[in-house]
């Protein structure tokens, strides 16, 4: 039996990559790799919408946050579908 108890109370953590040529996009990775072997879909979606809410807290440009929020109401709209 292997029995993992995180220190970190998050799943996922999101950054923005990108340039103005290609466009920015937000990009996710696990904070611990344990993790990635027991999610469900919308367990994984939930944490992706927590990760981006937290990065779109700090975001400084409005390039950034308009992708941030577009990506939020991406991940519901997707959530939403596994859901029902």
């Amino acid at each position: 039996m292997n029995i993992i108890e995180s220190e970190t109370p998050y799943l996922v953590e999101a950054r923005t990559c990108g340039c103005k040529e290609r466009g920015h996009s937000v990009s996710y990775h696990f904070i611990e790799s344990s993790h990635s072997l027991c999610l469900e879909k919308g367990e994984l979606m939930l944490a992706q919408i927590q990760a981006c809410e937290r990065l779109l807290k700090y975001a400084k440009d409005e390039e950034e946050i308009n992708v941030l929020k577009e990506e939020i109401s991406k991940l519901r709209l997707a959530l939403d579908l596994v859901r029902y």
